[in-house]
């Protein structure tokens, strides 16, 4: 009887513990929580957090969609409207500046520490229940997943804190209090699956939108497919891959073109690193890019070129 009484005290004082970080965190981070409210556009409504004290305040793209001005709404009952600083769609990360001053923010942690297993605690307004806290683990790092332009999100945390309509944008946070993800998506009928874009990543977009009123990345003016690469020209290109990207669409006066590439062409490297599909050569035009020569390998026919092309910024989506 000793030994299990022990024991149930060991347990309850682990759970109580738990329940202190997980209340201790909520305590530091909710009322830097707001609900997000369309003012024109079509009607919807999600979760942000205040990042400065002048109204800051991070939520999803598709939480503020068209609409120029939102309705921030505090747990304290204040309200106060904003702009929409700018919209990353590739992202689904947007920046809203709300009137008025906030004395409680949240803080961007960083995401490259995060463990598998680690207290991972959301708060957001779900289904019109305001000012909601689920809490749970983080279940996988370093996860993709296709944003609304059809462009991989990468780094995305998984996280099996419990999310519904009403918490995209809402903060996913950590037991010290710090913010490690914007939470965005479930998926429809699966339990205890849901994400997050990384902390890291948000911090890079709000940094690019407050610089530059969006996140720029490089631009070279095709449109291309995913192909399989033949080994003869795998070793001909000295590139470790079975695949590659075949260029369907050359943009005339577009830096692609006026570099020599064709139409048909197919790209396996980029500075020496191989391009293994349309993702990929994504991933590597990042806005340092612009700008800066980048030695293109392509297969032409039996024959394998170098192509010197500069990249430059993408063009605003219309």
């Amino acid at each position: 009887m000793g030994e299990a009484a022990l024991h149930l005290d060991d347990d309850a004082t682990l759970l109580d513990a738990y329940s202190r970080s997980v209340a201790d965190a909520v305590d530091r981070v909710g009322p830097a929580v707001a609900r997000i409210e369309q003012i024109g556009g079509r009607a919807g409504h999600g979760s942000g957090f205040v990042i400065s004290p002048d109204g800051l305040i991070v939520t999803n793209s598709h939480v503020v969609a068209d609409a120029g001005r939102v309705r921030v709404i505090t747990p304290g009952g204040g309200s106060a409207e904003g702009r929409v600083l700018g919209s990353d769609l590739d992202t689904d990360i947007a920046l809203i500046r709300a009137d008025g001053r906030f004395p409680v923010v949240a803080r961007l942690g960083d995401s490259k520490t995060l463990r598998r297993g680690q207290i991972a605690i959301a708060i957001g307004n779900p289904l019109g229940f305001e000012w909601t806290v689920t809490a749970g683990v983080v279940s996988a790092l370093g996860r993709s997943m296709r944003s609304s332009t059809g462009r991989l999100i990468d780094d995305v945390v998984q996280t099996d804190a419990a999310l519904n309509p009403g918490n995209s944008g809402g903060p996913l946070v950590a037991s010290t209090g710090e913010v490690i993800g914007v939470n965005t998506a479930i998926i429809l009928g699966a339990q205890g699956i849901a994400f997050a874009v990384a902390s890291n990543t948000a911090s890079h977009v709000v940094s690019e939108i407050i610089r530059h009123g969006r996140v720029r990345r490089a631009f070279i003016g095709i449109s291309a497919d995913t192909v399989v690469l033949p080994r003869r020209a795998a070793l001909a290109t000295r590139v470790l891959s079975d695949t590659a990207v075949r260029l369907r669409k050359v943009e005339l006066a577009g830096p692609a073109a006026r570099a020599g590439l064709r139409e048909g062409d197919v790209i396996a490297a980029i500075d020496g690193r191989a391009v293994t599909g349309v993702d990929d050569l994504i991933r590597m035009l990042t806005g340092d890019r612009i700008g800066q020569s980048l030695a293109v390998t392509a297969i032409r026919g039996s024959t394998v070129e170098t192509f010197a092309v500069t990249p430059q910024i993408r063009p605003e989506p219309r």
